[in-house]
């Protein structure tokens, strides 16, 4: 076998385990996404809780998504592959046996460190592996292509189990994908870029606490209260941190983070508006399957049918994606893409609680899966192809991260705001909902007990208000104060649409502008930190 051969056949293996790897890791992301409902009505969770589950597992995956890009830099990418898919095991066997809302969140966790080192890893290998810059161009398409798959079909499938009566067996399924990814990687070939790299521990530290303390402001802040000193705490800290951050990477000879890749005007103006529309992206996903799930109570197949039409797009045009960042500029790309889920947003905005049609969602669900196709792409190639390839790891991790920060903060940040929106709406008209409802004390001390404790989620979602005591049997939940949840989440939640819609937008004007008179992506200068 000639040397070229053997390469070429490295390079085919390295993108076929790079891209599965990366599927895995979304499959594990994404299965909450159809199962937020039955979460909400299996565990009795709060609107807090209920975010809880998906942001235990984007924590960690955000916080370690540098250093793990590093430890494959110094040791080596194709083992520490096969570790992150272990975890992935492990954290999915523990959400398979939880039988409390806080043993999923430690499964959801554990399953998110392994998506730590899936992500940015499987990216390096293909960047490290691939000869050109055509090659890398290619091989990322379909790496955005494999990850929007996983995506599409793991609410399918979390769904269509939650059909037949056994979600959990969908935690079994990704163990099952993670061992067949610990195979194939066995066949890829290892990369490493050691030179100038080490750990940055302080840096790794201020970053994680940082993120930490900002995520959990956010996400207890919405059902605590954001006033709440522990809140605006959590708050100043996490601000404080990120800041030492900076001034760490700044000082120190081999930093986790280059910085002076943000010097290059089109990165940074790229690094931003991925933030902001990742969160527009995934706030609408989010919105989109509590809306369905948790407050209409419709089945999680239909969600899981949704998110197909979500992420489809990505795979389906792969070909056009890849075509469309070789060749044109990703101002262009990006704010086309950026565009389609600001519409997105708008549209499903219009929506009307009480309609329990969820084929009206496809559209609007059709045409942010093609604008998330449009920009996946074009980010992660604009990022790699401005550094040189000997800092492919701390680009590709760099770039997950501040993709994966603005999903995180999707379903974090909008939840927090429709579910304060809710609560509010309904303490104003809970007492003349109340009246009309017929209930007699103390039921009407139970059901106010609720109504401040727990939020409209649990009044839209409960059948009945309990007795007071043992003596007291439970009475059917009034159709008023149904009623008035229902309609304070439905117009919480149509904000919370529009919200994500106006950051797409701000996000497609900031490529539009802020790229205006750079060069072509693959002409980029390259950044040697």
């Amino acid at each position: 076998m000639t040397q070229t051969a053997a390469r070429k056949q490295g390079h085919t293996a390295t993108v076929i385990a790079g891209c599965f790897a990366v599927l895995l890791a979304q499959v594990a992301y994404s299965l909450p996404g159809a199962l937020n409902g039955t979460f909400h009505q299996e565990f009795q969770t709060t609107g807090a809780q209920l975010t809880w589950v998906t942001a235990a597992f984007a924590i960690p995956m955000v916080v370690f998504e540098l250093t793990t890009g590093v430890l494959g830099d110094l040791f080596g990418r194709k083992r520490l592959l096969q570790a992150g898919a272990l975890l992935t095991v492990a954290g999915s066997l523990v959400s398979y046996v939880a039988e409390t809302v806080q043993a999923l969140w430690i499964g959801q966790a554990v399953a998110g460190f392994g998506a730590a080192i899936l992500y940015p890893i499987s990216l390096a290998m293909l960047a490290a592996a691939s000869p050109s810059q055509e090659a890398r161009s290619k091989a990322i398409a379909v790496w955005a292509g494999f990850l929007s798959i996983g995506a599409a079909i793991s609410p399918l499938m979390g769904g269509w189990l939650a059909e037949q009566g056994d979600w959990r067996a969908s935690y079994l399924v990704v163990v099952a994908a993670a061992v067949v990814s610990i195979v194939i990687t066995r066949f890829a070939a290892d990369s490493s870029a050691p030179e100038g790299r080490k750990l940055d521990v302080p840096g790794q530290v201020t970053l994680a606490l940082g993120l930490i303390a900002i995520l959990f402001a956010a996400t207890q802040g919405s059902e605590a209260g954001f006033a709440r000193p522990e809140i605006v705490g959590a708050f100043v800290l996490g601000v404080a941190l990120l800041g030492a951050f900076v001034v760490i990477e700044l000082r120190t000879e081999v930093p986790l983070l280059h910085l002076g890749i943000f010097a290059n005007r089109s990165y940074a103006v790229v690094a931003i508006a991925t933030v902001v529309g990742m969160f527009a992206f995934l706030a609408t996903c989010y919105s989109m399957s509590i809306w369905l799930g948790a407050i209409q109570h419709q089945s999680a197949l239909k969600i899981g049918v949704l998110f197909l039409f979500i992420q489809g797009p990505a795979f389906v045009l792969v070909p056009i994606v890849s075509h469309l960042i070789r060749n044109f500029s990703p101002r262009w790309v990006l704010t086309a893409g950026f565009s389609l889920i600001a519409v997105s947003g708008v549209w499903c905005s219009t929506f009307d609680v009480h309609d329990m049609d969820w084929t009206r969602f496809i559209a609007p669900m059709l045409a942010l899966g093609v604008g998330f196709a449009l920009t996946v792409g074009s980010i992660t190639a604009v990022a790699i192809n401005t550094v040189p390839l000997r800092l492919a790891g701390m680009a590709s991790a760099t770039t997950n991260l501040l993709r994966d920060f603005g999903f995180a903060l999707g379903p974090v940040l909008i939840a927090a705001f429709a579910v304060s929106r809710a609560n509010s709406d309904m303490s104003a008209g809970f007492g003349g909902a109340l009246g009309a409802s017929g209930l007699q004390p103390p039921y009407t001390d139970v059901a106010g007990g609720i109504a401040n404790g727990s939020g409209a989620m649990a009044i839209n979602s409960m059948p009945v208000v309990p007795g007071a005591g043992p003596d007291m049997p439970p009475v059917p939940m009034p159709e008023s104060l149904r009623t008035l949840a229902l309609e304070s989440l439905g117009s919480a939640y149509s904000l919370a649409f529009l919200v994500a819609a106006l950051c797409a937008a701000a996000a497609a004007a900031l490529t539009l502008f802020g790229l205006f008179g750079s060069k072509h992506d693959a002409d980029l200068p390259s950044t040697n930190g």
